[in-house]
C-alpha cells in the first residue's frame, strides 16, 4: 500500500508499506537507482510475508516525485542522474521518516540494493535506529568504508560487478573485518533482481537465505 511519510524538516515523500501493521519486527528497504519500481514492490511484498512490517521510502520525491524506472541503458542514465541531485544528508531523513512509520515497538534493520546498498551501509553508520543492515552491491560503500558502524552488519557483492571491482571490495573488508561480506562468484551487478539480464536466481536464493538469517538473529 503507497502511504505518506513527512522527514524532520518537513519534506513529504511516498513509501510502500506493506507485511503485518502489528509485527514485532519491521525493516526500511531502499530502492535502487530507479524509483519504487514494481521490482522494490514486489521485493517489499516478499519480505512482508516472511513477517516483517516494511515501508520501502521513495527518495527520489525530494528531486521528481513517483520516478519508476526500468533497466534499460536511458533508465540509467536517468537513474544515475536523480540519485546525484539527492542530498545525503535529505537521504538519512527519509530513512529515519520510514523507520518511525514501522510499527511502534518494533524492532528494526535496514536492507537495500544498489543505491540501496550503499544508503543500507549509512543506515549503520550515520543512524543509530537500527539493530542490523544489510547491503546488496552497493557501490559507494568503498568511499565511506572507514565510517563505524553502530550495529552488525552483511554485505553481498557479485564477483563479475563492472562497478564494483573486488580491489573495492577487499577495501571495505580491510576497514570492517568485523563485517560480514560475500562474493558471489560469476555474478555481476544486480544479481539480486530478476528484472535485470544479470540476474542470478541462485546466488539470489542464497544470499536471501543469509540474509535472512543475519536480520533474525539480530532484529528478532
Amino acid at each position: 500500500m503507497k502511504i505518506e511519510l513527512t522527514a524532520s524538516d518537513g519534506h513529504r515523500l511516498s513509501a510502500w508499506r506493506t507485511g503485518p501493521e502489528t509485527a514485532s519486527r519491521g525493516l526500511v528497504v531502499v530502492q535502487e537507482i530507479f524509483g519504487v519500481n514494481p521490482h522494490m514492490r514486489r521485493l517489499s511484498d516478499h519480505l512482508g510475508s516472511l513477517g516483517w512490517a516494511v515501508v520501502t521510502p521513495a527518495l527520489f520525491d525530494r528531486v521528481e516525485r513517483d520516478v519508476e524506472l526500468g533497466y534499460q541503458s536511458d533508465d540509467v542514465a536517468r537513474g544515475r542522474d536523480l540519485r546525484a541531485k539527492v542530498p545525503e544528508d535529505g537521504i538519512m531523513l527519509d530513512v529515519e521518516a520510514a523507520a518511525a512509520a514501522l510499527p511502534a515497538g518494533a524492532a528494526r534493520g535496514i536492507i537495500g540494493y544498489c543505491w540501496g546498498g550503499t544508503v543500507a551501509w549509512w543506515g549503520a553508520t550515520r543512524s543509530r535506529s537500527f539493530r542490523a543492515a544489510v547491503g546488496y552491491y552497493g557501490g559507494g560503500i568503498a568511499g565511506t568504508r572507514t565510517e563505524t558502524p553502530n550495529c552488525p552488519v552483511q554485505l553481498h557483492f557479485g564477483e563479475k560487478d563492472a562497478g564494483i571491482p573486488l580491489s573495492d571490495v577487499e577495501l571495505i573488508g580491510q576497514a570492517q573485518p568485523d563485517v560480514e561480506i560475500f562474493v558471489y562468484p560469476g555474478s555481476g551487478h544486480g544479481f539480486a533482481c530478476e528484472d535485470r539480464g544479470s540476474y542470478n536466481p541462485e546466488a539470489t536464493m542464497l544470499a536471501e537465505s543469509r540474509a535472512v538469517a543475519f536480520l533474525e538473529k539480530h532484529v528478532g
